[in-house]
């Protein structure tokens, strides 16, 4: 790497999170970048900056992440290990907390948000929409 991109990289770890937003919009033509963290946002402008100075992907390269981006499934909503659900369910309120890996009720570990949701109710269930997380398809 040179001096002036090892310097801009600094630069940029120094930034606040105001600004490596205004930079994101810059970069990106969108305001979406405001719910992103810091981390984030920094490493996003890092990357920039390192493809503008060293050259970036080949056109192949891009194609592809483009076709892959459009067919990926996105999570609803990502759980960080901590976060707490409630849900009330035939007048009883259940907990429970994401694990690093999984889930904690009562006590029990369970791998998916579903196993959770079909131990509350007996039945077969999707986790993410038992708990609120993911919208019925219309």
């Amino acid at each position: 790497m040179t001096a002036k991109l090892d310097a801009a990289i600094e630069d940029v770890g120094a930034r606040d999170h105001s600004r490596c937003l205004d930079e994101w919009i810059a970069m990106t033509g969108t305001a979406s970048g405001s719910r992103l963290s810091l981390r984030f946002l920094r490493k996003a402008l890092i990357f920039e900056l390192q493809c503008k100075e060293l050259g970036g992907h080949s056109s192949a390269i891009r194609r592809q992440f483009r076709v892959r981006a459009a067919s990926a499934a996105v999570p609803a909503q990502a759980l960080s290990p901590g976060t707490q659900l409630v849900r009330e369910w035939n007048g009883r309120v259940y907990r429970v907390k994401v694990a690093v890996d999984g889930f904690e009720m009562d006590g029990q570990s369970y791998s998916s948000l579903s196993a959770v949701a079909k131990r509350i109710t007996g039945a077969e269930w999707s986790g993410p929409r038992f708990f609120g997380l993911k919208k019925s398809k219309p």
